[in-house]
């Protein structure tokens, strides 16, 4: 059970993230929403608790995604809590296995978990993924290399890719 939800928020380039966490490990990564909205968002999530505002209790993710960004780390080693499906969560363990710098189509993903025909299913496990980044779902892409289906926004997706050092142009990888 989660006892407390402590959240803050981070800047990187054109990105401004907002994250929560509890005792159990990163609860949620938002793009780009201002900070009353992702409160709200806490509190729908969390009905009974208050979210608190703590840099402190959030500064081993800190440290770690600032790394990612400054290209200095390309797996996480903090502890994360995520529910889902049975389902979402074969699909987000699969999307955890993507290398950093690489990409899988949706395709690809949905014959790693030996369910081929899902790959629309994996596209909505990923919409509901809430620690993007962290589960990597900016490096899935289509089965033609275009970029598609980003929560935070193709824009984001195209500059994580990019970061990891990998090549788009056009909104396709190349």
């Amino acid at each position: 059970m989660i006892e407390a939800v402590y959240y803050t928020s981070l800047n990187f380039s054109t990105m401004k993230l907002l994250i929560a966490s509890s005792s159990k490990g990163l609860l949620l990564i938002e793009f780009n929403k201002e900070q009353e909205e992702f409160v709200e968002l806490l509190k729908d999530h969390f009905p009974s608790l208050e979210p608190i505002k703590d840099r402190e209790k959030n500064l081993q993710y800190i440290n770690q995604l600032t790394e990612y960004f400054q290209g200095k780390r390309k797996e996480f080693t903090f502890p994360i809590s995520l529910t889902g499906t049975a389902f979402q969560t074969k699909v987000w363990k699969e999307l955890a296995n993507i290398p950093y710098g690489k990409t899988a189509s949706y395709r690809d993903i949905a014959e790693r978990i030996d369910n081929p025909k899902a790959m629309r299913a994996v596209g909505m496990a990923n919409n509901k993924n809430k620690l993007p980044i962290v589960i990597p779902c900016h490096r899935v892409i289509g089965v033609n290399n275009r970029l598609i289906g980003y929560g935070g926004g193709l824009h984001i997706k195209e500059e994580l890719l990019k970061l990891e050092g990998i090549n788009v142009k056009d909104d396709k990888v190349i």
